[in-house]
């Protein structure tokens, strides 16, 4: 009986889908921009398999219903044994050469080879998700199908098909927002809550009075969340940086407010420029207005270097908008990052304004990931053509940043999608790995905009495009951390791509999403016009930061 029902089973598969499905999971097994494990590649080889699958029984659909010729039943069983046994050499032949593909990756990005793609746990895992989402396939089907055979009665074939489809999509999309989408944000969002009010056992509260959190602060230190905390308690005291470069250093001030401190964007920011004069932060050198990510992290690789390139003369502040990671920020509360950056940008900036110009600091923004989108979105041109403000620091822009997009579209012919050039590069310039500022015959103007990108940063280069034609960064020249062995494949490439947009973190430092302090100083020293650095204090700098995170 169970033999029956396995060959009954079988022969319920189409042989276009299965055909399609395998060459999907054979192209899903090719590189993209981050490694890949065994499990997360055994679920996006089913889910491409299973794409696949959908496309072919459309195709089969698209047969029948332009009345083409039906091919005989004998021609059929003869056809689906021959796809069976294609589909297994072509799947294994893939699955052989998969651990090449991820070392191609892992070589570039400095990781050890991998010995096996582990394929039989591959191959297990992408059987399990292929089953399961045509399972779920097959009863959208019947739901359809029994809806619109209720329909049939009343209205024509064809009218109750449509009906009964719209009803099905209807069902499972509004199953999906509720059990899934809403369920699980509200225990996401739970979950990132709890873990915002963490107290790290080696995070003390600051003692020195100057310090935002401590018992002279206007910010409650349990209200700076555990991103604050953390950013508040770390980073380099002046000692360190005098050590380091052999030069008297001031105590660097960092502000930040977290979100429990007000109810509103612009009460958090009114309380930051209260605390931001309070610690003497527009009596510094420079001042740097940050805009977080989206659990209100603030990456110490990228404020660290400016400290010490500026002998700790220097004063950040920052303002919390939201405790989860910036993908769901994206999803849930999209407006919520770019409504904190303004109002804080408003704050600082008015009050920086009135301050007499010869003795304000300089005044520099920065963000990472949704806090360039964010510091993007923050201030329009024509509000500071009259005052500008000296430079801004972007790294890791969103594919979505609409500024961002508009540069690099508008490119210099020539110039690569991942290393742009834009027009004569005195207002933007773009950079990587390998400092690329130093632009021939290029002269700054006023106001300096610097792009710290990695080519293999899929937070930067997702492209729904994808889905139908090749990114421009894929062609060459590529990134040097870009696989040599990547091709672009119709549809697969696109879920390749969602897979990597949801691992860009997993990426070791210096690559994927994640930036790496030495990577910064160049883009500092352009931005912020720092001339009095020696090339060796920079390569010394530069060896601390490297040799720090091993």
């Amino acid at each position: 009986m169970l033999r029956n029902w396995a060959v009954r089973y079988w022969f319920s598969f189409s042989t276009t889908g299965l055909l399609l499905g395998t060459l999907f999971f054979a192209a899903s097994l090719t590189p993209t921009l981050i490694p890949r494990n065994y499990l997360t590649q055994g679920v996006l080889s089913g889910l491409s398999a299973a794409v696949g699958y959908g496309c072919g029984l459309f195709l089969r659909w698209l047969w029948r219903y332009l009345e083409l010729p039906e091919l005989r039943a004998r021609i059929l069983i003869a056809g689906k044994l021959i796809a069976a046994i294609a589909c297994g050499i072509v799947g294994l032949a893939f699955l052989w050469q998969a651990s090449e593909w991820q070392n191609s990756i892992r070589r570039l990005m400095q990781l050890a080879p991998v010995d096996t793609a582990h394929p039989l746990e591959v191959g297990a895992i992408a059987l399990v998700t292929f089953v399961v989402l045509v399972a779920f396939g097959r009863l959208f089907k019947r739901t359809l199908v029994f809806v619109s055979e209720k329909l049939r009665r009343f209205v024509p074939t064809r009218v109750s098909y449509v009906i009964g489809t719209t009803i099905a999509v209807f069902l499972f999309w509004s199953a999906a927002d509720g059990i899934i989408f809403r369920y699980g944000l509200r225990v996401m969002d739970s979950s990132f809550q709890r873990l915002d009010e963490l107290m790290p056992a080696e995070t003390r509260q600051p003692s020195e009075p100057a310090r935002t959190g401590s018992a002279a602060s206007l910010v409650g230190w349990q209200d700076l969340g555990r991103m604050g905390r953390s950013y508040i308690a770390t980073g380099p005291t002046a000692a360190d940086i005098a050590k380091l470069t052999g030069k008297p250093a001031k105590e660097p001030i960092r502000v930040y407010v977290g979100l429990q401190s007000g109810d509103t964007p612009q009460q958090r920011a009114k309380l930051a420029l209260e605390e931001l004069k309070r610690a003497g932060g527009f009596e510094r050198s420079t001042l740097v207005i940050v805009t977080p990510t989206g659990t209100g992290w603030v990456d110490e690789q990228a404020i660290d270097p400016i400290e010490f390139l500026h002998n700790g003369d220097v004063a950040s502040v920052s303002a919390q908008y939201s405790y989860l990671a910036s993908w769901l920020s994206l999803l849930v509360e999209p407006g919520y990052g770019a409504e904190q950056s303004r109002a804080l940008f408003s704050e600082i900036y008015g009050y920086w304004h009135t301050l007499p110009r010869d003795t304000r600091p300089k005044l520099y923004l920065f963000g990472l990931s949704l806090g360039a989108l964010s510091t993007e979105l923050s201030n329009e041109l024509f509000e500071v053509l009259g005052d500008p403000y000296q430079g801004a620091l972007l790294s890791g822009p969103p594919f979505a940043s609409r500024i961002w997009h508009s540069i690099t579209d508008d490119r210099n012919p020539g110039s690569p999608e991942w290393l742009p050039e834009f027009r004569d590069g005195s207002y933007v310039r773009f950079t990587a790995q390998k400092n690329a500022l130093d632009i021939p015959g290029a002269q700054w103007g006023p106001l300096r905009l610097v792009y710290l990108q990695y080519a293999s940063d899929p937070i930067t280069f997702y492209e729904t495009r994808a889905l139908y034609s090749e990114p421009d960064w894929m062609k060459t020249p590529r990134g040097p951390d870009v696989s040599p062995e990547l091709r672009w494949y119709p549809v697969v490439t696109f879920l390749q791509l969602t897979l990597d947009l949801a691992m860009a973190t997993t990426a070791p430092m210096g690559y994927g999403h994640v930036y790496a302090a030495e990577h910064y100083i160049d883009a500092w020293m352009q931005v912020a016009d720092i001339k009095d650095v020696s090339p060796s204090e920079i390569a010394r700098l530069k060896q601390h930061f490297a040799d720090k995170r091993k």
